[in-house]
């Protein structure tokens, strides 16, 4: 398995059966998050059109709590499958525009001292996609 299960459980800010959120290890901004699936699925286009769905609504409440949280007005979302495994990242994007986000060293994270914040607000997000569908 590759590093995508290596993420520090005090990172993580949901997770469910299928899915979990965290705060990247591997940041390249500040708030830069992971959605993972769980289930060994090596590329987005094998899940069936539920997970799919899922999946992408999840990265939805993920994109909007990190936009109410770190008070951007843009979060980038970016799918990579080199780790032949299904996760997505988003990027919160601050000054900078375009690809200039990605021109940022990676540093590694390892204190998470607003996951418990994040994860409320994931919540109240989430229960009101539900309310909205």
């Amino acid at each position: 398995m590759n590093d995508i299960f290596s993420t520090p459980k005090e990172s993580i800010f949901y997770e469910d059966n299928k899915i979990y959120v965290a705060i990247a290890f591997d940041s390249i901004t500040k708030g830069h998050s992971v959605v993972v699936w769980k289930d060994d699925i090596s590329d987005i286009n094998l899940l069936n059109s539920n997970d799919y769905e899922y999946l992408m609504d999840v990265v939805e409440v993920t994109r909007k709590t990190l936009m109410e949280f770190f008070n951007v007005e843009k979060v980038y979302l970016v799918y990579f499958d080199e780790t032949q495994h299904v996760h997505w990242h988003l990027v919160p994007r601050y000054q900078e525009k375009g690809f200039d986000v990605f021109n940022h060293q990676t540093e590694k994270i390892n204190l998470f001292p607003n996951t418990e914040k994040l994860t409320e607000i994931f919540k109240k997000n989430h229960n009101k996609m539900i309310l909205e569908n």
